[in-house]
């Protein structure tokens, strides 16, 4: 994945009014962001995206999320196991899982849930999992990040027959139809939009962001992965946020800085980060 050099920048959106955006799912435990770290976060600063949430993938990436929130006061962390990855989780990893969430940084259980396109574990053992850490994620009170990747028929299901969930959820780099976008809402869960949307092929994520309402969208890169035109193919991270969230703007014909504000307000409430 090709870094972005100077020489080939393409000037950002500007926030104004004291605006500010959070990216609420980055992998900056990844190593594509090993070497530059602090000034992928500056940048971010720069550009106006004050707050990250680093998202756990497998319990190495969970404690890695982790000591980035304990190393900078910006970055937030999530804990949980993809579904590329249960296969490697046993039954006593349960234990650390629900140990690393007591963390004062970490803000949601996730990225969890069920993928169908590459389907590195067994679909039954995908289910048993997403079940098991949807329960912890119950138990401990903390908000789901969700993974849907065409399975979007059992993951709603499986949601569904779970019951409430009291401290809400995500379903992150949405994929739906508008149609599925009211079933996830309906559930009192949020939708992040991620810089897809940006795409000219994205219709139909388009005219579902059109329906959303504002007070229901949060804003993602996915970092390092689907950046937004014009830096499509490149590596993505936060302070790209700002094509996505100027692309939301223009669906809905609002401002940037409303977008902005909306979006962040949301996200500040799903995750609880007033006073961390």
């Amino acid at each position: 994945m090709e870094k972005i050099t100077p020489k080939k920048e393409k000037p950002l959106p500007v926030l104004g009014n004291g605006a500010v955006l959070i990216d609420t799912h980055c992998h900056l435990d990844m190593s594509t962001y090993q070497e530059d770290c602090e000034a992928v976060l500056d940048r971010a600063s720069v550009a106006g995206v004050t707050r990250i949430i680093s998202v756990g993938i497998d319990l190495e990436s969970s404690r890695k999320a982790i000591g980035l929130a304990e190393q900078y006061e910006t970055i937030y962390a999530t804990v949980g196991v993809h579904p590329h990855n249960v296969a490697e989780l046993g039954e006593d990893d349960y234990a650390e899982l629900q140990a690393l969430c007591r963390h004062p940084k970490v803000v949601a259980y996730g990225e969890i849930g069920l993928d169908y396109v590459k389907n590195y574990a067994p679909v039954s053992l995908q289910k048993e999992h997403f079940a098991k850490q949807v329960a912890l994620a119950r138990e401990l009170q903390l908000p789901l990040v969700v993974h849907d990747r065409e399975a979007h028929d059992d993951i709603m299901e499986m949601l569904e027959s779970a019951g409430l969930f009291p401290a809400g959820g995500v379903m992150h780099c949405f994929s739906g139809d508008a149609a599925f976008a009211r079933r996830v809402l309906a559930m009192g869960f949020h939708i992040s939009i991620p810089g897809v949307v940006t795409f000219a092929k994205a219709e139909m994520l388009q005219e579902a962001v059109r329906e959303i309402p504002l007070a229901s969208l949060i804003l993602e890169t996915d970092g390092p992965f689907l950046a937004p035109v014009p830096y499509r193919g490149k590596r993505n991270e936060p302070r790209l946020l700002l094509f996505t969230a100027q692309k939301v703007a223009e669906l809905k014909g609002l401002s940037l800085e409303e977008v902005a504000r909306q979006t962040t307000m949301n996200a500040v409430q799903l995750f609880s980060l007033e006073g961390r």
